[in-house]
């Protein structure tokens, strides 16, 4: 047993080096494979484990959102009546205008997974790390316009499908819904009405390009984890055809064939090829690529860009790889630029999605170091697209918000048997230049590459590469680093709550909360209608409000082109609910039941 001082986190006085950047080895890490030698070495068992890791470490996500849907879904603890104005059934809201209007720019950001205690943490380690007064605040602190609340039809507690849906169609839906509504209906989204009107279109994430946030911009599939017809839906080959103009993030595993490497799809449907030589695009699938658009001045539309195989890394871990993936504020510097020329001599503006989306994951993962750099990058994000208003000759509007909150973040934490700390350590995290996930397949890609290594030395491995050098932890305990070597597969959460725990910040959950999240405006016409306490659905109502664009007539056209299909919705509640059970089997056979573990459940 430890002794109380030992428990107690060593706490250093000496100025923290955030930008310390780790070796090559970090980079080479995600960029490249073990080396041939190290694979000789190992043979057929390191490639299985270095896979089945890679894929274990991204699905420990997937999971806690799917089963978060399933808990919801199936056994709602109260649930809320279908009639309900509020909960998806009929409603009247105000006609938008259609008529002629102002040339208009709408640039509509999601925090996604972002609560109210993210934006103190960050706050506070930015003055901290900076050296700034207490009186300095992020850029979002100062646009800051009001709260909204997220709870989707079947659930006091959204999911980001529900949430997403809510600001794309301005209505309420189940979790894992997307663009569609109860009883499995679809219902139009502001960027598919924009499209139509003649305004130009555009989506970027760091996230996969199929997740449930962009997804519920430009595709209608009755449950999140149909991402192969998602990809499909995107690049045009929906029920309206081609609404996106510009796309950029991850996810291109879901566009390859499942006869490339590198590819995630069950099918051999080349997507990438249906982009470009049916619909259009132009095409980018690496940084080289990227740099090619010269900051969005040489770019052709309709352009996709997919810039990583699944996720872009955490912000903490890719600015130590920027010669492989773009960030968050250069795509939407990027995207704002090309749009801006491409709608310069025409009547309409253009309507841009730019999601903060790894803010969740940072969440789901229970990891602070991360979620602090993804929250300051996203800040920065918010910051460009002021700016761009600003310059811009066009009138133009940003409302940002969050879809829901991820983790049950508290800046406390009291450890068993202790009394209450008034206080929480932002050093910690500024002595953090990796984060958890990170660490995590680095550890098992060492473990795959050293099968034989004794526990103590791997111990002694763990402690100086990973502990000390990337998570700054200086004073490991014996039994952390025990747990990490004895089980590698639970490394994820170990090392989240190393630093936690230290840093004296607190979580509720894996999954999501059902805490309001704030909502924050550049101000402009019409942003008052979302000022103070509104629902989600408010601010997808405000979005096709302001752009004049008619969100219901879409909504019939696609009812009716789903009627024409003859599909009954009764078949349709099968279907979703057999890929719902698929996904969830797959998911678990994948993780190897470690996940169990990983999550305290």
């Amino acid at each position: 047993m430890s002794s109380q001082s030992e428990r107690t986190p060593l706490l250093s006085d000496r100025p923290p080096n955030p930008d310390a950047g780790p070796s090559n080895q970090d980079a080479n890490a995600l960029k490249n494979p073990p080396s041939a030698s190290a694979r000789r070495a190992t043979g057929l068992r390191e490639i299985v484990l270095f896979i089945w890791a890679l894929v274990a470490t991204a699905g420990v996500v997937v999971l806690a959102v799917v089963l978060q849907h399933h808990s919801s879904t199936s056994h709602p603890a109260q649930p809320i009546a279908p009639t309900d104005p509020v909960a998806g059934g009929p409603y009247s809201p105000t006609p938008p205008s259609v008529g002629k209007k102002k040339k208009r720019n709408l640039i509509f950001m999601v925090s996604d997974g972002m609560g109210p205690t993210s934006l103190s943490l960050t706050r506070t380690f930015r003055q901290f790390v900076s050296g700034l007064p207490m009186d300095d605040t992020l850029t979002l602190d100062r646009h800051f316009w009001g709260s909204s609340r997220t709870r989707s039809t079947n659930s006091w507690v959204t999911d980001s499908a529900a949430g997403a849906t809510a600001f794309s169609c301005g209505r309420k839906s189940y979790n894992g819904a997307i663009s569609m509504l109860p009883g499995h209906k679809p219902c139009g989204t502001v960027l598919e009405a924009a499209k139509r009107r003649g305004f130009r279109t555009g989506l970027v994430v760091t996230t996969d390009l199929t997740d449930a946030t962009p997804a519920c911009f430009a595709s209608h599939v009755d449950f999140r984890m149909q991402m192969d017809e998602i990809a499909l839906h995107e690049v045009g080959e929906g029920p309206l055809g081609r609404v996106v103009d510009l796309m950029l993030g991850g996810g291109r595993c879901h566009f390859l064939p499942n006869t490339t490497a590198g590819s995630c799809r069950a099918d051999d449907i080349d997507v990438v090829r249906l982009a470009t030589e049916k619909h259009g695009f132009a095409y980018k699938g690496d940084r080289q690529g990227f740099d090619e658009l010269r900051r969005g001045k040489n770019v052709s539309l309709p352009l996709l860009g997919l810039f990583a195989a699944a996720d872009i890394p955490f912000e903490i871990d890719r600015r130590h790889m920027a010669d492989v993936y773009p960030s968050l504020s250069e795509m939407a510097e990027a995207a704002l630029t090309a749009l801006d020329a491409a709608t310069r001599d025409s009547d309409e503006g253009f309507f841009l999605m730019i999601e903060g989306s790894r803010i969740d994951h940072a969440g789901h993962f229970n990891d602070p170091a991360a979620q602090v750099r993804e929250v300051l990058e996203y800040d920065k994000t918010f910051k460009l697209v002021l700016d761009f208003l600003d310059k811009s000759d066009t009138e133009g509007v940003l409302v940002a918000t969050s879809d829901h909150e991820t983790g049950g973040l508290a800046t406390a934490w009291q450890a068993p048997n202790e009394l209450p700390v008034y206080n929480w350590y932002p050093a910690v995290l500024a002595r953090a230049n990796a984060s958890a996930e990170h660490c995590t397949r680095l550890l098992l890609q060492h473990v795959s590459a050293y099968p034989a290594e004794s526990e103590r030395a791997l111990m002694d491995w763990i402690n100086q590469e990973l502990v000390i050098r990337r998570l700054g932890i200086p004073d490991a305990l014996e039994m952390e680093l025990s747990a990490l070597a004895t089980n590698p597969t639970a490394a994820l959460t170990v090392f989240s709550k190393m630093i936690s725990q230290r840093a004296r910040v607190g979580w509720s959950t894996h999954g999501h909360s059902a805490v309001d999240v704030n909502v924050y405006s550049s101000g402009g016409p019409g942003t008052e209608k979302i000022r103070g306490n509104v629902e989600n659905t408010d601010i997808g109502k405000f979005l096709a409000e302001y752009l004049g664009v008619d969100v219901d007539e879409i909504t019939r056209e696609l009812q009716d082109k789903l009627v024409a299909q003859g599909v009954p919705s009764s078949e349709k509640e099968k279907e979703r609910a057999s890929v719902e059970e698929q996904e969830l089997s797959r998911l678990g056979a994948q993780v190897g039941g470690e996940w169990k573990e990983s999550f305290g459940m």
